[in-house]
């Protein structure tokens, strides 16, 4: 199983920008659906951003245009660059794994993912 072990998250103001990091180790996957997740308090865990081993990205319409997820294959690091942050993203952001490449995208099941991260915290003020 791989270890996934997030870093990045803060406290910043509206229109902000935070660069959240994944570090991945443990087994090797050659093809791979990785994911960035977020849950606030009293709300459902929500898809955010997907890459596959093909490099393929997907995005929820909420995060749009503000939010860019990457990879370094070298380094084995999941990165999730947030720009023009808003008070909505607050949430405790999370990166997953997943051994399977098909279907890999932002409103995928959270359940398909057997790796995650601890998970780091966004805070978004006004």
């Amino acid at each position: 199983q791989v270890r996934l072990v997030e870093s990045g998250g803060g406290s910043v103001q509206a229109g902000g920008s935070l660069r959240l990091s994944c570090a991945a180790s443990g087994y090797y996957y050659p093809y791979y659906c990785m994911a960035w997740f977020r849950q606030a308090p009293g709300k459902e865990r929500e898809g955010v951003a997907t890459i596959d081993s093909d490099g393929a990205t997907s995005s929820a319409d909420s995060v749009m245009g503000r939010f860019t997820i990457s990879q370094d294959i070298a380094e084995n690091t999941l990165y999730l660059q947030m720009n023009s942050l808003k008070p909505e993203d607050t949430a405790m952001y999370y990166c997953a794994a997943d051994r399977e490449s098909s279907d890999c995208y932002s409103g995928s099941w959270w359940g398909r993912f057997g790796s995650w991260g601890q998970g780091t915290q966004v805070t978004v003020s006004t």
